[in-house]
């Protein structure tokens, strides 16, 4: 607990970097309530308006959170050290991490040797021999390819592209539930989410509406293989995004196309309805392996500028290694063979465990890519009731915001008899738990 901490400190940036070192070093962990704001002042003997410039310094880096009544705590994910998943338990399936089945990556072949380099790759960040089936890979579903960049995953561009178009405080519209990296990365930013409730066609209007009448100057949504319902953009689902969008010209659109290449469905992206500020994002890690730390972005002109002008003074550009590699491979035909194989097998493995959950009438969703959600209405006791009987899965919290509860199934490789197997032990736990629970 916070009272088990002691503070220092007799400025604001004093009193900020005591707070960040408990929280760093264990001491203060995700939740723990920090003193009131007039109790530490009168404890450290300053003002209350030191103390608050102090908390307001670790709201604005995403450190800690106020919750109204409730005091100042600690962020569940705090922007000080790293934060990994939980470890699997030995012994135990593991359908948790979202990745894809190895079976379906292609072997990657680095280029052979590099001659020294005079200077660096500021003039020239990105390769010719990769731009060109990357604006092909963007035109093949219509998104506009005329501007398109690089960088260092998906996650990377995201947070430049929210760091540049906005100011601590600030407010981004993300899906709830919703990609955990994001909404870490969104507070560790500074800026505050205005969760948009997400339904079997993605984002529904409404709550969008709603989320950007509040403010939101930016949204970061998912157009397929939703992060981790599996939602995806139906066509008539992106007119009615469209149309909210229309009086929001301001709002910087971000779509997350991460898994374009095997969600299994259809692109119907809002990036092809005349926003005047949007950008798409996709990435070769899912499909291609994980060491292929790449996004591509096609963006609006201004996003671009914006993009590139901020990786030019940091990185400067992605590692030409890197993207020959990337090139090689998404140009070659037993790759690109070995990609569709897999994208066909996450359908069938998919929609089979949502089909055998359907038999024992447990509601479960995933239209795209290779995760499943499953509304269930306690997560730690399905957690580990499945885990009594070999199953590891995720727990819906770190998903969500103020949805309601479910687990996230990663079905990536989870063959029929598994999937039978599965949805069998799957019942078995709910009856378990409203045994124990009550109905």
């Amino acid at each position: 607990m916070a009272t088990q901490y002691s503070f220092m400190g007799t400025t604001a940036r004093e009193i900020a970097a005591s707070v960040e070192r408990g929280v760093s070093e264990g001491a203060l962990g995700p939740g723990a309530a920090l003193p009131p704001v007039r109790r530490l002042a009168d404890e450290l003997g300053v003002s209350p308006g030191t103390v608050a410039t102090a908390y307001k310094e670790l709201r604005q880096r995403g450190i800690v959170v106020t919750r109204g009544r409730g005091g100042t705590v600690v962020a569940e994910a705090p922007a000080v050290g790293s934060r990994r998943p939980p470890r699997v338990p030995a012994g135990v399936r593991d359908l948790s991490g979202g990745h894809a089945d190895p079976a379906f990556l292609p072997v990657l072949v680095p280029p052979g040797p590099v001659r020294p380099v005079h200077g660096s790759h500021r003039g020239t960040p990105r390769l010719p021999e990769l731009m060109e089936p990357t604006r092909a890979w963007f035109a093949a579903d219509g998104v506009p390819e005329e501007h398109v960049t690089f960088a260092h995953g998906t996650l990377d561009c995201v947070a430049r592209l929210l760091s540049t178009e906005l100011r601590p405080g600030d407010a981004v519209a993300v899906e709830d539930p919703g990609f955990h990296h994001l909404l870490d990365l969104v507070p560790a930013l500074g800026l505050r989410m205005e969760p948009v409730a997400v339904d079997g066609e993605g984002i529904r209007p409404e709550e969008l509406a709603r989320a950007l009448r509040a403010g939101a100057r930016a949204l970061v949504c998912g157009p397929r293989a939703q992060s981790p319902t599996g939602a995806r953009f139906t066509a008539g689902r992106r007119e009615a995004l469209l149309a909210v969008l229309a009086d929001f010209p301001e709002v910087l659109v971000v779509e997350d196309d991460a898994n374009a290449a095997v969600s299994g469905v259809p692109s119907h992206s809002l990036t092809t309805g005349g926003l005047p500020r949007w950008a798409q994002i996709r990435t070769a890690s899912k499909h291609l392996g994980i060491d292929l730390r790449w996004a591509a972005m096609a963006c609006d002109p201004t996003t671009l500028a914006r993009h590139d002008g901020r990786l030019l003074l940091t990185s400067g550009w992605v590692s030409h290694l890197l993207q020959r590699t990337v090139a090689a491979v998404m140009t070659d035909p037993e790759a690109r063979a070995l990609v569709a194989r897999g994208e066909e097998a996450y359908a069938r493995r998919r929609e089979g465990l949502v089909d055998a959950l359907g038999g024992y009438g447990i509601p479960a969703f995933g239209a795209s890519g290779f995760n499943v959600w499953v509304p269930v209405r306690d997560e730690s006791a399905v957690v580990n009731g499945l885990r009594t009987h070999g199953w590891w899965v995720a727990a819906g919290q770190r998903f969500r915001i103020a949805a309601p509860p479910g687990v996230r199934i990663t079905t990536a490789d989870l063959v029929a008899a598994d999937a039978e197997r599965l949805a069998a032990d799957f019942a078995r736990v709910l009856g378990e738990s409203q045994d124990t629970y009550g109905g």
